[in-house]
């Protein structure tokens, strides 16, 4: 059972995250917690690392000691809740990171996890105790707190339960499952019964925010089973069927066509005109970003009006864009390009599902139904079972919901 800082974020919602855990332990369960860190705690340590300001010999402050701050929310969050629960009756006891051990490497700040030694932790599990572990952090092979990144709680979920060989990996969050789109743009939007791992992490990766995109990853390599369902509830509100299931797609009965439609503002597009087209052009630009860590996603290139040249575009994220400029600009005399200029007046509309796979006509619909409401593609991007599109920002919700509703996403029950 894994929840976020939203169910934690206060005394009285730990007191409900504790009836939730006790109400499962009564079942006769075994039971892990991990735990996030109060809502907007994370944020305040980092504020608070960023005051100490930057160390004198220049070298980054996501380091080991930045580590050591940010990581003591969770541990807050996973004291309390133990104490919560041994005040309703319950056998609970806290876990670090570095206790369990939660091996991670040397990357501090977004480390990943190597491995996860969890022979105490299941013998105390098998004991009859409630282990509350802290999410978000591990141990480095030479004993420094590691943090895994931002969302890295769900990361550490998906981890122990792999460890533990866990029936099942309980996301508990402010939502009640998966929707085929954010019912906040469209009311319609319908609750997924179940998912598969490929179409959440296309979701997860396109701007949905229920799930962090490396636990969908690790949950996908290791075979794990993610409920996502509402820590808001009461005991007595939950079953089986409460919530999405996160799972192999040979557990879904019915393929659906398309699951769901996601969108992310977080774009800007960078096209370069003019540029020569011969070999060689295209590998310089993208090594350029690459060995600057800037993730770059939609590319499209086509001929230009003049012989023997190209225009180039690509999307990166809105807060790399900037910084992508200026990189383009310091290549401009190397490779030859005439004239290159940024927009972050975009978005990103995609539909997902893996029944594209065995059938014709996903996009016939999908640019049929935009264009009936005048919305002008920019550029394409597929694969097997998504169809991204980028767009002017000020059609993304009017593109969610045409496509929402071309695809019958509303008749979803």
């Amino acid at each position: 059972m894994k929840f976020g800082g939203t169910s934690v974020a206060d005394p009285e919602r730990i007191a409900r995250v504790a009836r939730l855990v006790a109400a499962e332990a009564r079942k006769g369960h075994e039971i892990a917690v991990v735990v996030s860190a109060m809502a907007g705690k994370t944020n305040e340590l980092v504020a608070w690392t960023d005051a100490a300001g930057p160390p004198a010999d220049g070298i980054a402050l996501n380091d080991d000691e930045y580590d050591v701050v940010v990581a003591s929310g969770e541990q807050v969050t996973a004291g309390l809740l133990a104490l919560t629960l041994r005040a309703q009756g319950m056998q609970a006891r806290s876990w670090m990171g570095w206790q369990i051990p939660i091996i991670a490497d040397d990357a501090h700040g977004r480390a990943r996890i190597e491995a996860v030694e969890a022979d105490a932790l299941g013998a105390a599990i098998d004991g009859g105790q409630i282990a509350v572990i802290a999410g978000f952090q591990g141990v480095t092979k030479d004993g420094r707190i590691a943090t895994l990144g931002r969302g890295g709680s769900d990361t550490s979920a998906v981890a122990i339960a792999a460890a533990l060989k866990a029936i099942r990996c309980d996301i508990y969050t402010d939502v009640d499952g998966v929707y085929t789109t954010d019912p906040r743009i469209e009311q319609r939007a319908r609750r997924l019964a179940k998912i598969s791992y490929e179409e959440m992490l296309e979701m997860a990766s396109l701007g949905a925010k229920v799930l962090q995109t490396r636990s969908v990853e690790l949950a996908m390599s290791q075979r794990v089973t993610v409920r996502v369902l509402s820590s808001f509830v009461e005991p007595g509100d939950m079953s089986d069927t409460t919530g999405t299931i996160v799972c192999d797609e040979e557990e879904i009965v019915e393929k659906r066509i398309v699951s769901g439609v996601a969108y992310s503002r977080d774009e800007a597009k960078i096209s370069l005109l003019g540029l020569p087209d011969h070999p060689g052009v295209s590998s310089k630009i993208f090594s350029k970003l690459g060995d600057a860590n800037v993730n770059v996603d939609m590319i499209v290139q086509s001929r230009a009006r003049t012989s023997e040249t190209a225009n180039m575009t690509f999307t990166v994220g809105k807060r790399d864009a900037a910084r992508s400029m200026d990189l383009i600009r310091s290549l401009q005399t190397e490779v030859g390009f005439e004239h290159a200029e940024v927009d972050e007046d975009v978005a990103k509309v995609s539909v997902i599902g893996v029944g594209m796979r065995s059938h014709t006509g996903v996009a016939k619909t999908m640019f049929g139904a935009l264009a009936d409401k005048g919305v002008n593609i920019q550029v394409i991007s597929t694969s097997e079972i998504k169809i991204s599109v980028l767009i002017e920002a000020a059609y993304t919700e009017l593109a969610v919901r045409a496509l929402h509703a071309a695809y019958g996403l509303d008749q979803i029950g």
